[in-house]
């Protein structure tokens, strides 16, 4: 498959009459998007906040991000199998806007949403802080559980990002990269004195509000397969989950995921990119040893020398990210593991909840337990009145004077897995 997306740069989100992009700015029209949102029933009112980097603005509990597109040309749409048919993505081309977001915050769903600070030293551990982000803070009608709230909060942000998507089907972009992966044996031929590489994509479905999606489908219901790389960069994950703030995979982190784009960057000059392959994240141990066989079993299959390996979430992912690794090597595939640590405040403690000596070749996003000062903001875009609640909080997080003391776990995306951070650890 051939993708091309067009990036046509946002530099500023504003309120307007007409929602349109023009000259690198993308105009809303505030009662046209809140019109679209309460079509929903489950959904009284949505308030329209917008967050520019460097403004003294802290987003809160947030719920997914997410980048708007357009399918300009070839197979499906955007957000395939929720806001869009079911059709096989990953060719033609797709228009991207870029700089810009959709963030979904509110009324806190589950105890992991997280925090985005558009300044101040939490701006520095969340890539959202340097985005023109369209805050949806989104009232649920009374009554409605836990599970429901979820997924209208989710709707609600993905058909915002399409509706805004569109406005960039005519733009001209300034940037256009292309990205191919050919059919398995074309591909094998066209480097033969290249390492065959893959990319094991460990995706979080353990249970209720632990949800990611694949065409639609709950990935807990799927077995591990393969896709094109490009299929996933044009949409075919989204992000359904509440685990914790700092390494969830927000629906923009499987948009825009580094680890594929660093693996095409290294195409055919120091490795055969194969494809990935997707797997998930179960509960039960019968259900960890099917999915970790599949995906050892793919490895093999597709004849690769070497896989990378990401995880999703932390404590019992650890033991499917440790079974995948262990099993791939058994099949004498080289792997390296892409997590986070949760080392305790010091640093000193076990950093994953299993281990094995197969696992010697680790990248690692961090330690999710560091301790950070998040100063007050101007504004806040959401509510803080959970803050002592959520993971990486405790009880007196809240300072009175609207500062936040807690582990960065409590950033969106701080600690991310994928490596869509800035932080990082070296061993000796």
């Amino acid at each position: 498959m051939r993708l091309e997306l067009g990036e046509i740069k946002i530099n500023d989100v504003q309120f307007g009459e007409v929602s349109k992009v023009e000259n690198g700015v993308l105009y809303v029209n505030a009662d046209e998007i809140r019109t679209l949102v309460l079509e929903d029933e489950h959904i009284a009112d949505v308030k329209l906040e917008i967050a520019r980097p460097g403004e003294s603005v802290r987003i809160t509990p947030v719920k997914d991000v997410i980048e708007p597109r357009v399918k300009v040309s070839g197979r499906g749409g955007i957000f395939p199998g929720v806001r869009a048919k079911v059709d096989t993505v990953g060719d033609g081309r797709t228009h991207v806007l870029k700089g810009a977001a959709i963030v979904t915050c509110g009324k806190i769903v589950g105890f992991q949403e997280g925090i985005i600070d558009m300044q101040g030293p939490g701006a520095d551990f969340t890539p959202f802080s340097k985005l023109n982000n369209l805050c949806m803070v989104i009232e649920p009608k009374e009554g409605l559980n836990q599970p429901e709230y979820e997924a209208a909060a989710r709707m609600a942000g993905l058909k915002i990002a399409e509706h805004v998507g569109k406005l960039g089907m005519n733009v001209e972009p300034d940037h256009v990269e292309v990205y191919e992966t050919k059919p398995l044996l074309e591909q094998a031929a066209e480097y033969p004195e290249l390492p065959k590489v893959g990319y094991v994509y460990m995706l979080q479905t353990q249970g209720l509000l632990h949800d990611t999606y694949v065409y639609g489908v709950d990935a807990k219901k799927i077995v591990p397969t393969v896709l094109y790389p490009t299929e996933v960069m044009d949409g075919a994950i989204l992000s359904g989950n509440c685990v914790s703030a700092c390494d969830k995979n927000t629906t923009y982190h499987h948009q825009n995921n580094p680890i594929i784009k660093s693996l095409y960057a290294k195409h055919g000059k120091e490795i055969n990119f194969m494809g990935v392959i997707i797997t998930n994240e179960n509960v039960y141990l019968a259900d960890k040893m099917r999915s970790s066989d599949w995906t050892a079993k793919f490895t093999k299959y597709l004849g690769l020398d070497g896989a990378i390996v990401s995880q999703e979430g932390f404590g019992n992912p650890d033991t499917d990210l440790i079974m995948n690794c262990k099993k791939i090597e058994g099949e004498g595939v080289k792997t390296v593991i892409v997590t986070d640590e949760y080392a305790g405040r010091d640093g000193a403690s076990q950093s994953l909840a299993d281990a094995d000596k197969s696992a010697d070749a680790v990248v690692t996003g961090g330690n999710a337990n560091e301790m950070i000062t998040l100063p007050p903001m101007e504004k806040v875009i959401g509510m803080l009145d959970y803050t002592d609640k959520i993971a990486g909080g405790f009880a007196g997080s809240l300072k009175e004077d609207g500062s936040i003391e807690a582990e960065i776990q409590v950033i969106t995306g701080a600690t991310n897995e994928l490596g869509f951070n800035k932080l990082t650890a070296r061993g000796y």
